[in-house]
């Protein structure tokens, strides 16, 4: 059971990154199937201090917006800053399962 469970672990995360960066999706600087390659970002919101969020609850964000863009532009630099420009993560996380919803059923032979 652990090592099936480690797949659907690593193929939730493999269909996050392939929706491509949610933010620049949402600014508009791709379409709706084109993907700006896109890093795992463990969302932090309602997550103790020193722990880390699950493999489920994470969004995909290029390297910019993830850890090089600087304070602000990249989550780890200025995470207030950063959720008053692109929105909580929370919120980016419930947009993220729906688009993977989308995107499972596109694809034939894959189930969510």
């Amino acid at each position: 059971m652990a090592v099936a469970r480690k797949q659907a672990d690593r193929d939730h995360l493999r269909d996050v990154s392939a929706l491509g960066c949610v933010v620049c999706r949402n600014l508009g600087y791709m379409g709706k199937h084109d993907a700006v390659p896109a890093e795992i970002h463990h969302i932090t919101t309602g997550v103790g201090m020193s722990q880390k969020a699950t493999d489920y609850q994470t969004i995909p964000l290029c390297a910019a917006r993830h850890r090089t863009g600087g304070w602000g532009v990249a989550v780890h630099a200025g995470e207030k800053e950063w959720e008053g420009r692109y929105g909580a993560q929370t919120a980016l996380l419930a947009q993220v399962e729906r688009e993977l919803i989308e995107y499972r059923e596109s694809i034939v032979g894959r189930s969510a």
